[in-house]
């Protein structure tokens, strides 16, 4: 057993203790190392409905609030007269079936070059009783919007194709180079229809700002549209399947569970593209993280000989998400939609629980943010890539 000091970007991350996990023949080694169980407490915050049509906000998350005014603010609010559900005083009325089509008058358009895109029924139901559909595109910084209602006899390939060609041309902004989208049962017409315009599909929950949106979107329009259907469960839900194993070549030397100031996450986060080859950063002024500086955010930091190559092959998993899955004695990486990989194994024993479950305690208390590094050695000065992840619940539609 070893005591080890990683440093990520030039962070040094003293890490508590390390303890020798098993391993097949031939595999690297892990090492899990505990994670400081922070009192910071997670709110959630729905913004209501603004003159811009571009939400400012999508969450808030503070430091601020003790857990135990947290718990106290959530049973207020299940418990709170459904009047209080009512627009404030000075909020701006949504119509629930007006569609929107807005680019935000200081964007650059051109520089807008990757979508969010979610093609799907929504809790309502139209004048012939038929759910209705709806097409929601936006970019990660919310400058641009737009929705499209459709009757369910209309959805196919074609439709969308069209659709997605008229936001270019509505809102005078060329076509993106890529489009993300979070279900896995539309890949195939979401596919056929960015095909047919020269757009890349791409399957991946790194679509945040189009999550969050629909979660806003459900409360300030969807439950206020006279056709609602309270109680409706989503038709198409997100796939959570068994993790598998890990390719090969997605294989470390050896991990650790780490920790970094919130001051430093935003830094690595701000000097991503100019710094590393390889990883993705999160707009948390948008999500609304309002967290102390000293804050420490709990991350995973792999070392590896071919910290290069394995960089590479990580950029292209589209990765949003890890897991100290203490059932299975497992750390887990989902990546794309649907794929979820058994990362590493690690021997199951009440101390090395009780890491992983500090982990998962010190990720629950900023709010599911959380990250990935990947360095040549867990004692170098930098990483080769860096990954700002971020646990989201399934949106309610």
């Amino acid at each position: 057993m070893t005591t080890a000091t990683a440093i990520v970007a030039g962070h040094g991350l003293a890490l508590r203790r390390s303890l020798p996990l098993p391993n097949s023949p031939g595999r690297p080694t892990s090492v899990s190392l505990s994670a400081r169980s922070l009192p910071h407490s997670r709110q959630r915050m729905i913004v209501p409905a603004s003159p811009s049509p571009r939400p400012c906000r999508c969450r808030s998350i503070s430091s601020e609030s003790s857990t135990a005014a947290s718990a106290a603010a959530d049973t207020a609010e299940e418990e709170a007269d459904p009047e209080n559900t009512d627009v404030e005083e000075g909020d701006e009325v949504v119509d629930p079936q007006a569609e929107v089509c807005y680019l935000d008058p200081d964007a650059d358009p051109e520089a807008i070059r990757e979508w969010e895109l979610d093609f799907c029924s929504r809790p309502i139901l139209d004048a012939r009783g038929k759910k209705v559909w709806e097409l929601v595109v936006c970019d990660a910084t919310l400058s641009l919007q737009f929705t499209r209602y459709f009757p369910n006899n209309a959805i196919n390939s074609v439709t969308l194709r069209d659709a997605l060609a008229s936001v270019s041309e509505a809102l005078g902004v060329p076509m993106p180079d890529r489009v993300r989208f979070f279900r896995s049962q539309m890949q195939t017409i979401i596919t056929r229809a960015c095909g047919e315009l020269g757009v890349k599909a791409v399957p991946s929950r790194r679509c945040v700002s189009l999550l969050l949106w629909l979660e806003e979107r459900y409360e300030t329009v969807y439950s206020r549209h006279p056709g609602f259907q309270a109680g409706t469960r989503p038709l198409l839900a997100l796939d959570n399947p068994f993790p598998t194993t890990l390719p090969e070549n997605l294989f470390g030397d050896k991990w650790a569970f780490v920790q970094l100031p919130f001051s430093a996450v935003r830094e690595e986060v701000e000097s991503l593209e100019r710094r590393y080859a390889f990883g993705a950063g999160l707009d948390l002024d948008l999500l609304g993280f309002e967290l102390d500086d000293s804050t420490l955010v709990p991350g995973v930091a792999v070392e590896s000989s071919r910290a290069k190559p394995l960089a590479a092959w990580m950029n292209g998993l589209e990765i949003c998400a890890m897991e100290a899955d203490t059932g299975r004695a497992s750390l887990i990486l989902s990546a794309g939609v649907s794929t979820r990989y058994i990362y590493s194994g690690y021997q199951k024993t009440p101390a090395a629980t009780q890491e992983a479950e500090a982990w998962e305690a010190a990720k629950k208390s900023c709010g599911g943010l959380h990250f990935l590094a990947i360095q040549e050695n867990l004692n170098s000065d930098g990483c080769v890539g860096f990954w700002l992840l971020l646990d989201l619940p399934p949106p309610p539609v």
